[in-house]
């Protein structure tokens, strides 16, 4: 499957020119392209040249001499719409709704995927600005094609080159054409920190953010399950339609929703990080500071992951996450028999790029039937299509 009509979105980078061989491939490709550009990125490629690869008029103003230009019409009429480059300014007017020229104008007004190929200097690809923003985008369901690694127009070395017009491509036609092969199915995902009140200020918690738990339920959406996301203490926001979301602080809150939700499930994502601990005593009022030292009496919080093991049914899975820091594999191991899991991911936080806070991720997979699976550091988004199709070719 791949897109029949496509918008592509043009502005203001030096990338600008990889544009006319996009083009180029889409119409080989039998794609019709319009084209539009921000009024900045006609001073990098001329809208005729755009024009005449796309054989389409090229808009770069909503409102012209000639006519008035329907960014509703055109967002309507495409299949997919593509910003390449797509530029921290309209990274950032895209994230926060603002709408001051054709490409902003008919983004807010599509109806259909979006597909954002940023193009910038390293700096700016990671100032938290940035990274904020294309988190927002990733909410709204936009997809963004990761970035290359190589050297920038400022003479930096690094992350924020524009992928390659044939890898845009590629990343398209493999998300256009993805399967709904999880349609059916009702997949209950865990995700983020607990927080275990020590007064009505202070909590004992952990680093996770989330991320790895949410792109697990918008994969599992994507392909068509029904996701019940329960998340933890976290900043991350999910909209996709087919995830009900159920946010809460407390490993006894979080056993609660588990163990509600389970019965209905196929398959249970355990990939939250609930403390293992919690305060015995909790002090209704703010603890004061004083000269002598404080002790704290922990208590065990419920294994949300046992008690699901034990009840689990003919027919249910679990995948249970272990981060560990030694005996890796045998500690992930010993942990997908304890808790009578199908599946295993282990991640160490001795690899770069792994663990907690990271957009990407290197794990391990072990099966209940002794199969292991390695793999790279990858997004998030990849590592969580690995884990169901696992999931999908074994059980």
């Amino acid at each position: 499957m791949k897109p029949n009509k496509v918008i592509l979105a043009v502005t203001g980078s030096i990338a600008a020119y990889k544009a006319a061989y996009l083009v180029r491939l889409l119409v080989k490709e039998g794609i019709e392209v319009k084209v539009l550009m921000t009024q900045s990125a006609t001073a990098f490629i001329s809208p005729l040249t755009l024009s005449t690869l796309s054989k389409n008029p090229v808009h770069s103003e909503i409102i012209s001499e000639a006519s008035w230009n329907n960014h509703v019409e055109a967002g309507l009429w495409a299949d997919i719409m593509i910003v390449a480059p797509a530029t921290a300014n309209t990274i950032a007017k895209m994230a926060n709704g603002i709408c001051d020229n054709m490409v902003t104008a008919t983004y807010l007004s599509a109806k259909c995927p979006v597909y954002v190929a940023p193009a910038m200097d390293l700096d700016m690809w990671k100032h938290p600005s940035t990274i904020r923003n294309l988190e927002k985008l990733t909410s709204y369901e936009n997809h963004i094609i990761p970035v290359g690694n190589g050297e920038l127009a400022s003479g930096l070395h690094g992350d924020g080159r524009m992928a390659e017009p044939d890898e845009i491509l590629a990343f398209i036609f493999k998300s256009f054409s993805k399967e709904k092969d999880l349609e059916g199915k009702k997949i209950l995902v865990t995700a983020g920190p607990t927080y275990e009140a020590i007064d009505p200020v202070r909590f004992i918690g952990n680093h996770s953010s989330g991320k790895m738990g949410v792109e697990l339920a918008n994969e599992a959406a994507e392909r068509g399950a029904d996701v019940h996301l329960i998340l933890g203490p976290s900043k991350l926001e999910v909209i996709h339609p087919g995830i009900n979301v159920e946010r809460v602080h407390s490993a006894q809150e979080m056993f609660e929703a588990c163990n509600r939700e389970f019965a209905t499930c196929n398959l249970a994502i355990l990939a939250a990080a609930v403390a293992d601990y919690r305060p015995k005593h909790v002090a209704s009022e703010k603890i004061k500071k004083s000269d002598s030292d404080l002790k704290i009496e922990l208590e065990k919080t419920i294994d949300i992951a046992a008690s699901l093991g034990k009840i689990k049914k003919a027919g249910q899975h679990i995948i249970g996450f272990a981060l560990e820091t030694e005996n890796e594999e045998a500690n992930a191991k010993g942990k997908l028999e304890r808790k009578n899991f199908d599946m295993i991911v282990l991640n160490s936080l001795k690899d770069e790029g792994a663990g907690f806070n990271h957009d990407t991720n290197k794990v391990r997979i072990f099966l209940r039937d002794g199969n292991a699976f390695n793999f790279d550091t990858k997004s998030k988004k990849e590592v969580a299509c690995d884990i169901l199709n696992l999931y999908k070719s074994h059980f």
